[in-house]
């Protein structure tokens, strides 16, 4: 039984994942957080007084903007070899261009969030503007994943490019019962750095932190080559992967605390 499925049964949590990988060794998916927006419309401490109720040494993986085939399939398989479900927040724009990507990263049990559809700062354009960004990247994504155009996400889950938002946009994502999620911590994968460089710093950041929404961007090179010894030293390092789903999604042994 693997680290993840001992401390969810300790915890009288059903490790779905943990029961269904083939690797009695991975790391795993420890359990699934459902979140709310009515009562958590906004998390991520670099951005909110609030984050998603962790426990010590709890981590949830997000990666933003791709899908990008040559990475993503690479931060995916790794992934998959340890049995972990993580958050994929895409480019509208992204994804219209790789739509067997989207639906793989579904396909694969991963959640599918929005993050515009070509990644404006948000804060410096006009509000009907920021308002097409939101609706045509949630269309894309919808289009890509089930084939149907809809501004209405079946994940309500959303991320503002750069961190970037005005109030207006946060008060319309609440109106619309869309979480908005910022991070407790990240990579800092935008900055050039060699792969053991962003390893190590992210490594350190979540020994601080010690638990936290942590994020990648999956169409870095450097994220998709560190991606196999970041899960390694998750597991090593007795840290457990949570992943998050939209609230009243029908899914066995969902979290709703």
């Amino acid at each position: 039984m693997s680290l993840a499925a001992v401390l969810a049964a300790l915890s009288g949590i059903a490790s779905t994942d943990a029961a269904e990988c083939p690797r009695k060794d991975a790391l795993g998916t420890s359990r699934i957080l459902s979140v709310d927006a009515k009562t958590t419309p906004r998390v991520g401490l670099k951005s909110f007084p609030q984050t998603l109720a962790l426990a010590d040494h709890e981590v949830v993986l997000t990666f933003d903007d791709g899908p990008h085939p040559p990475t993503t399939s690479k931060v995916l398989a790794a992934l998959a070899q340890e049995c972990v479900r993580a958050t994929f927040f895409l480019i509208g724009l992204h994804a219209s261009e790789h739509p067997d990507m989207v639906k793989r990263i579904a396909r694969e049990g991963h959640t599918i969030g929005h993050h515009t559809w070509s990644h404006p700062f948000m804060a410096r354009i006009p509000f009907e503007k920021a308002k097409t960004e939101i609706d045509r990247g949630i269309a894309a994504d919808e289009m890509a994943l089930k084939g149907t155009s809809t501004t209405t996400p079946s994940t309500p889950f959303f991320r503002f490019p750069y961190f970037e938002a005005t109030q207006a946009e946060l008060d319309l994502l609440q109106s619309r019962g869309i979480v908005v999620f910022g991070a407790d911590l990240w990579a800092s994968d935008w900055n050039e750095m060699t792969p053991e460089q962003e390893l190590k710093l992210v490594t350190e950041r979540l020994a601080a932190a010690g638990k936290g929404i942590i994020l990648f961007h999956d169409p870095k090179a450097r994220t998709a080559a560190i991606m196999p010894a970041f899960l390694r030293y998750l597991k090593e390092n007795g840290f457990r992967v949570v992943h998050v789903v939209p609230a009243g999604l029908s899914q066995k042994n969902a979290d709703t605390r």
